[in-house]
């Protein structure tokens, strides 16, 4: 889509939190007038809130008058919603990062679309200087799952954010080699991986418990990382990113 510069502030919906996270980091919070009830980014209190991310209700969306929508399909499912907004006649702008590098130019995609360019390459220049900040090299790299839940377990696959954002540190997702955005699988399979860290980064969770994950008898370190930092394709992948690289450079590598 092709928007031009807006004279003025937009009013922006964002039904999901990763992009409420780039519109606070691109500093225009207060243009949103409607957010999901998941988005927790600073600054949304005057946004209109119109249900769970999976259950917008269009109807309160619509009464809010957005210039635009900001949706994006990293959240399964959203894609109903979508078809809503789309039904509704809502000026509309979908996301679907499956890369770091994706969820950067998601970023300035957002930023054109709302006359932010500038501002978008500098978050996007700066999140890039943190994360190569990061990286180290090791003896061979690190061997990392994150398991997004426990019940089925299902782990971040080949087609994640998570592989590209392992890469950037030095390490690896141990299941790289499977297709897919993610996967369930069963303990065996976690085990036959041989991961020499396990991140629980349980996606909607109240608490992550990392002990969970430790009493399954794997003897490998555990870390509890939050969603916010890790399960949401935009700038806070960089607090995910701080937090795995200090505890792979604690790992002991056989």
């Amino acid at each position: 889509m092709s928007l031009s510069r807006p004279a003025a502030p937009m009013r922006l919906a964002s039904l999901v939190s990763s992009n409420s996270d780039i519109l606070a980091a691109l500093g225009v919070t207060s243009w949103v007038v409607a957010a999901d009830h998941h988005s927790d980014a600073p600054g949304l209190e005057g946004a209109r809130r119109v249900g769970l991310d999976l259950d917008i209700d269009i109807q309160a969306l619509s009464e809010t008058k957005p210039d635009l929508v900001l949706a994006s399909l990293s959240v399964p499912g959203l894609e109903k919603v979508v078809e809503g907004v789309q039904r509704a006649g809502l000026p509309l702008l979908v996301l679907d990062p499956l890369s770091v590098t994706d969820a950067q130019e998601d970023v300035r995609r957002i930023g054109r679309a709302i006359g932010l360019e500038a501002k978008a390459e500098q978050v996007v220049r700066d999140w890039q200087m943190q994360m190569h900040a990061l990286k180290r090299e090791y003896p061979r790299p690190p061997r990392v799952v994150v398991e997004w839940w426990p019940r089925p377990v299902i782990n971040a696959t080949r087609d994640s954010w998570v592989t590209d954002l392992l890469a950037d540190l030095g390490a690896v997702n141990a299941f790289v080699d499977r297709p897919g955005r993610s996967a369930p699988m069963h303990w065996p399979e976690v085990v036959e991986a041989r991961p020499d860290l396990i991140v629980c980064s349980w996606c909607g969770a109240k608490k992550l418990r990392p002990e969970v994950i430790e009493a399954r008898g794997l003897g490998v370190p555990v870390i509890p990382v939050h969603e916010s930092g890790l399960g949401r394709p935009g700038p806070r992948l960089i607090e995910g990113a701080r937090q795995i690289a200090a505890a792979v450079g604690q790992v002991a590598l056989p």
